[in-house]
């Protein structure tokens, strides 16, 4: 069994999405010894933003580069492959500026590709990723749930369910929220590491 995890917060030992990813990860080691684990940080380590160059070898975009990047190329399909070769997927996934933050959108770009993780059959789209399981770890600095005045200011959450399902995935959340409002901030760290604690193995 193997586990891809990604951290994409450029806080580092202040990040709540990388302390809620690690206990993820902590938990699923503790259940099942024998995981592998690899690890990439998107913020220490980013990809440049994806064009053609930078597309993975198996992207039909790829042959479309007009200045071809063997390297850049090769690098990017070793991103999908990884992805591909993973059974589970554990994500630190921060909200900034109500949106994913680029590096994370980056990595994306790289797994989202046809005839891998998805196909077009007819007028509809397949998900070719589906048995993976994916767990996002999602800070918030405010409340955006859908019963709050922000809720329509959510592109995180509803974003990644978007293109997970696309691929075939249902991801999982582990959510804490109101992290920058001081008197919330510790209940809500505590509650998502308690969850990430009763995570279920599989």
């Amino acid at each position: 069994m193997k586990l891809l995890h990604l951290d994409s917060s450029v806080m580092g030992a202040n990040s709540v999405s990388r302390q809620i990813g690690a206990a993820v990860v902590a938990r699923l080691r503790e259940a099942s010894p024998e995981l592998v684990v690899s690890y990439r940080d998107l913020a220490a380590t980013p990809l440049a933003h994806v064009d053609l160059a930078h597309m993975p070898s198996d992207h039909p975009l790829s042959a479309l580069a007009p200045a071809p990047d063997a390297a850049a190329s090769a690098a990017s399909q070793a991103v999908l492959e990884e992805f591909l070769a993973a059974d589970v997927v554990v994500i630190g996934a921060p909200m900034y500026n109500f949106a994913i933050p680029s590096q994370l959108k980056a990595w994306i770009d790289r797994i989202a590709v046809p005839g891998k993780t998805f196909k077009y059959d007819g007028k509809t789209v397949q998900g070719l990723a589906a048995g993976k399981r994916v767990i996002i770890a999602l800070s918030r600095g405010g409340f955006y749930g859908s019963e709050t005045p922000m809720a329509a200011l959510e592109h995180v959450e509803r974003y990644l369910r978007s293109v997970f399902g696309f691929i075939g995935v249902e991801p999982e959340f582990i959510l804490a929220e109101g992290m920058n409002v001081p008197d919330l901030r510790q209940q809500g760290l505590d509650a998502a590491l308690q969850a990430a604690s009763d995570l279920q193995p599989a």
